[in-house]
């Protein structure tokens, strides 16, 4: 039988939402192991005075098995 598991998480990037994803990723594997997938369930920027997007933002949902 397997088991898997979901957390969630936040991860943001000036570059875009790909890097802020793949950040988020790369950061939760060094706790967590045999992530199998991800969600991405919202997207988010901030922005400047000027109306330019200074950062992007994604909340996620990580499946990995359980030993």
């Amino acid at each position: 039988m397997t088991v898997a598991k979901v957390i969630e998480l936040s991860s943001s990037s000036p570059k875009g939402i790909e890097d802020a994803v793949q950040k988020g990723l790369k950061k939760v594997s060094q706790t967590v192991k045999n992530i199998k997938g991800a969600w991405v369930n919202d997207i988010k920027v901030s922005t400047g005075d000027d109306g330019s997007i200074t950062e992007w933002r994604v909340n996620m949902r990580i499946n990995f098995i359980v030993d």
